[in-house]
């Protein structure tokens, strides 16, 4: 699996949410970012990589990526449609009444009858002008709330991985041993159910979560990187500099200091038609 980028989500106004109808002709590289995000197929069929997992997609689909998760459109038919749905992560805890599994809760995929795919189509649809910032989040918070009520009656994430999830983005710093004691179980298990229901290590993501604290009191103005890197639960800076440039392909003051980091944010995959009409 090629190492996703850091790539935040597209929020294109002054709002804290967005609605991006996505076309592809070209594509954005496997990425992740701080951001919470929903995936509405309505048209055609497709595939999405997550992980070390690979998801076919219909009409009617549902994608949750989680904070920290890795994802990529990888296929596509010729009449594919969908619409990408993203939040601030203040917003969506404010939004799903600031409880901090309710993002968590449900599982990534889900299929949603004709009702509700109609009744979220015709939402994301709607035009809005972008100068509105509180009909946007109006409009995008509502739908945030029905989507993730839908993600809350279906049960197919293990219960292990939901705890793991709400501990992990809680304290990020935990070991597996400390989740395994809140979540009561054993360690062994805990990485087995992850993997299963994430299509990653459980290391990786408690790596991406602190890389994205890291990133996140950098821009806030922290004093120096070592205290960025101990806030965002580090051990040490040296440890934060290994993960980031094992896992960025970068040192943090190349990333910071040059105009690197927006090449990564700003990269686009070029989208093979003739290869996904086949």
């Amino acid at each position: 699996m090629i190492e996703p980028l850091y790539q935040p989500f597209p929020i294109a106004t002054q709002a804290r949410a967005h609605i991006w109808h996505h076309v592809p002709a070209t594509r954005r590289p496997r990425h992740f970012h701080a951001e919470p995000e929903l995936n509405l197929v309505t048209a055609g069929s497709g595939a999405f990589g997550m992980g070390e997992k690979v998801l076919p997609v219909v009409a009617g689909d549902l994608l949750w990526w989680p904070p920290g998760q890795d994802h990529v459109l990888a296929d596509a038919s010729p009449d594919f449609d969908l619409f990408v749905i993203g939040v601030t992560a203040d917003f969506s805890l404010r939004v799903l009444t600031g409880t901090p599994d309710v993002g968590c809760v449900g599982p990534i995929q889900i299929r949603l009858a004709s009702p509700a795919l109609a009744e979220m189509e015709a939402v994301c649809a709607a035009p809005h002008s972008a100068a509105d910032v509180p009909a946007i989040e109006r409009k995008v918070g509502d739908l945030w709330r029905k989507a993730h009520a839908l993600r809350r009656a279906v049960h197919s994430i293990h219960v292990v991985t939901r705890r793991t999830m709400v501990s992990l983005y809680e304290r990020p710093e935990l070991a597996r041993s400390d989740v395994a004691r809140l979540v009561r179980a054993y360690p062994t298990e805990i990485s087995r159910y992850f993997h299963g229901d994430m299509g990653m290590t459980l290391s990786a993501f408690r790596s991406r979560l602190r890389l994205l604290r890291f990133i996140q009191a950098v821009d806030d103005g922290a004093e120096s990187l070592l205290t960025a890197a101990l806030g965002a639960g580090f051990g040490s800076y040296s440890q934060c500099h290994r993960i980031f440039q094992r896992t960025l392909g970068c040192s943090p003051r190349l990333f910071f200091e040059t105009s690197l980091r927006d090449r990564m944010q700003d990269a686009l995959a070029p989208w093979d038609d003739t290869k996904h009409r086949e």
